[in-house]
C-alpha cells in the first residue's frame, strides 16, 4: 500500500511526503510536517502551542487507537474570579468572551503553558523512526531561507476584526514590538502574497531544540529565557509551570455508527460531541434523503444543536470536573434527542467559551497502515514573541469561561475546552477514514459531514471534503454560499438560517484520507477553504 499525507500547507505536506518516500513512517512524516507548519502558518500553530494526536498503529488490536494530548493549560497564577468584573459580552460567533483590554485574547496574560514541544518529542520517541534533529531540519531551513507568503496567510493579515471589541491578527502583531519586527515590513505594513518572509530567530530556536532536545524548552536555557520574559510581563505562566508540565495519555472517545467504529478526541475536546451527533443521526435513513436538501440540512442541524446543548454546560477538563461522558455519548441519550427532534420541540443551547478558529491539522497514512490524525494549534496566537526567539505563544486563556463556578472556569494547570476532533473511522476493525481540521468548534460539525458524505452517500474523500457544508451550534444554522437560497428558504420555515459570505471556507477546513476496505487504495481530500493539498507517495 502506498502512503498519503494531507494538510492545509502545501510546502509542509511536501516535506512530510519526502519523509514517507525516504522510508519514514506516518509519525515521522506528521512531526516533520508539523514543524514546517509552524513556520508557514505562524498564527495557527507553533512551539508555543499545543497538540492532540489520534494514532492507529498497524498491528494493534482491531479498531484500537491511542490519544496523546499535550494541551495548553492555565498558568499557576490564574484565579477563577480574576476577570469577572471586566467581561463585556460573549463573542456572538461563539469564540470566547470579550473582555476589557482584550487581556484574555492578546498579550502576555492570554498565554497558557505550551505543550507542543513535549508532545511532538514524545510521539516521535515512542513511535517514530527518524531522529529529532531530522524531523526539525526542514523547518529550520525554511525559516532561515524564507518562504513565499501564501494568499491565505496574507489575507489573515488584512482581515479586519469582526467586532469592535475583538482584535485582528494584525492587531496582535502590532501590539507586540517583537511581533512587529518579525512580521511587518520596514514601512510597518504586513507581507503580501508572493513576498518572501524569513524568520532567522525562529530558526535559531529550532536549532537549539534540535541540538539540546525538547527538555531544554521546559528546563534548560530556552526555558529560562521564556520564563524570564513571561515573568517580566505579568504572565500567569511561571518557570515552575514549564518545569512541571505533563502531557496526557488518554483513551479516545469511542462510538459506533451503522456498524462502523469511531475513535476521536476525549474531553475537553470535540470527540464526545462528534460521537453524540453520530448517535442521534444513526436513527435516521440519511442515505435516502437528497444530499444537502432542506430536509437533510434541518435534520442534521438539529442533531448538531442537540449535542451542543449537552456539551456546553458539562464539557470541561475531566481532571477538574465531572464531564458526564458516558451519558453524553450514550445511545439512550441519542434516542431521547431523536424523540424531541421528531416532535419538533425547541432545543436551547447555553453559551460557553470556545476557541479561536485558527488551528491546523495533518492526516497521514503510511505504507504499513499506520494512521495519524494530528491537530495542533496556537488558538490564533496573542501576538507575543519573546525577544530573539521568533515564535508566537498561544492565546488559550480566551478558551476559558471568565465567570467562576462554571466547569470551564479558570484554575491553575487546568485544560480548557476545544473543538479539536482528530478522528479515525473503522470498518471491521480496519481504518477507513482518517480526518481532522482547524476551525474551532466548527471542526466537529465539518468533520461530521465529511464522515456522513463518505459513509452515507458513498463519496470519495475529495468529494466528501469539497461538498458544501453547514453548521448549527445554537440559534442559527449557517451554510456556505454554495447552498442555494431557495434551499435555505425552505429550512427557514422551521429554523433560522443564514448563508455565509464564503463559498469555500468560513467553517472548518477538513483534511481527510479514505482507505478502501477491499483494496487498500487511498484517496485524499484537502479543503479548498485553505491552501492545502493531498499527496500520494
Amino acid at each position: 500500500m502506498p502512503g498519503m499525507i494531507v494538510a492545509p500547507e502545501p510546502d509542509a505536506v511536501e516535506e512530510g511526503a519526502k519523509v514517507l518516500i525516504a522510508g519514514g513512517n506516518a509519525i515521522d512524516a506528521a512531526v516533520t510536517c508539523a514543524f514546517v507548519e509552524y513556520i508557514l502558518n505562524p498564527h495557527s500553530c507553533g512551539v508555543g502551542g499545543y497538540i492532540l494526536l489520534n494514532f492507529h498503529r498497524a498491528g494493534d488490536a482491531p479498531g484500537h487507537s491511542v490519544i496523546v494530548d499535550a494541551p495548553a493549560v492555565a498558568g499557576s497564577k490564574v484565579r477563577p474570579e480574576m476577570w469577572q468584573d471586566i467581561v463585556i459580552r460573549p463573542n456572538p460567533d461563539g469564540w470566547g468572551y470579550f473582555l476589557k483590554g482584550k487581556v484574555n485574547d492578546m498579550g502576555y496574560q492570554a498565554i497558557c503553558t505550551p505543550g507542543a514541544v513535549k508532545g511532538l518529542s514524545t510521539i516521535l520517541e515512542r513511535w517514530g523512526t527518524i531522529s529529532w534533529e531530522q524531523a526539525i531540519a526542514p523547518a529550520i531551513r525554511i525559516a532561515e531561507e524564507g518562504f513565499v507568503v501564501s494568499n491565505h496567510l496574507a489575507a489573515y493579515w488584512t482581515t479586519k476584526a469582526a467586532y469592535r471589541e475583538a482584535a485582528s491578527l494584525l492587531d496582535y502583531i502590532k501590539n507586540n514590538p517583537e511581533g512587529s519586527r518579525v512580521y511587518l515590513k520596514a514601512d510597518g505594513s504586513p507581507y503580501d502574497a508572493g513576498d518572501t518572509l524569513r524568520n532567522p530567530d525562529y530558526a535559531r530556536t529550532l536549532r537549539e531544540l534540535a541540538a539540546k532536545g525538547a527538555d531544554d524548552f521546559y528546563h534548560g536555557d530556552l526555558a529560562q529565557r521564556i520564563s524570564a520574559d513571561l515573568a517580566a510581563n505579568n504572565s500567569f505562566v511561571t518557570a515552575q509551570d514549564l518545569a512541571e508540565y505533563q502531557l496526557r495519555d488518554e483513551q479516545p472517545a469511542g462510538g459506533t455508527y451503522r456498524g462502523y467504529g469511531v475513535t476521536s478526541s476525549q474531553p475537553p475536546h470535540g470527540g464526545p460531541t462528534l460521537v453524540a451527533i453520530l448517535n442521534i443521526l444513526e436513527g435516521y435513513d440519511l442515505g435516502s434523503m437528497e444530499h444537502n436538501s432542506p430536509e437533510y440540512i434541518y435534520l442534521v442541524s438539529m442533531a448538531m444543536k442537540a449535542a451542543f446543548a449537552d456539551r456546553n454546560p458539562y464539557l470541561a477538563d475531566p481532571l477538574f470536573s465531572d464531564v458526564h461522558l458516558a451519558w453524553m455519548t450514550s445511545k439512550e441519550r441519542a434516542a431521547e434527542w431523536r424523540d424531541r427532534i421528531d416532535e419538533g420541540e425547541p432545543i436551547k443551547v447555553s453559551f460557553t467559551a470556545t476557541e479561536p478558529p485558527d488551528t491546523t491539522h495533518v492526516s497521514v497514512v503510511d505504507k504499513a497502515g499506520n494512521c495519524v490524525a494530528l491537530t495542533h494549534s496556537l488558538g490564533s496566537s496573542g501576538g507575543v514573541i519573546t525577544p530573539g526567539m521568533g515564535f508566537m505563544y498561544n492565546n488559550s486563556m480566551v478558551n476559558f469561561h471568565p465567570y467562576p463556578g462554571h466547569p470551564n472556569s479558570f484554575a491553575p494547570k487546568k485544560g480548557r475546552t476545544t473543538g479539536m476532533t482528530p478522528t479515525i473511522v473503522y470498518k471491521d476493525g480496519k481504518p477507513i477514514i482518517v480526518a481532522g481540521a482547524p476551525g474551532a468548534t466548527r471542526i466537529i460539525t465539518s468533520t461530521l459531514q465529511v464522515i456522513l458524505n463518505i459513509l452515507d452517500f458513498g463519496m470519495s474523500a475529495s468529494e466528501a471534503v469539497l461538498a458544501p457544508r453547514f453548521d448549527c451550534e445554537g440559534d442559527m444554522i449557517k451554510v456556505q454560499a454554495r447552498i442555494p437560497e431557495y434551499v435555505c428558504d425552505v429550512v427557514r420555515r422551521k429554523h433560522p438560517i443564514t448563508r455565509l459570505p464564503q463559498s469555500h471556507g468560513g467553517l472548518a477546513h477538513v483534511h481527510a484520507i479514505a482507505i478502501d476496505p477491499q483494496t487498500g487504495a487511498l484517496s485524499g481530500g484537502a479543503d479548498t477553504g485553505s491552501g492545502g493539498m493531498a499527496l500520494l507517495v
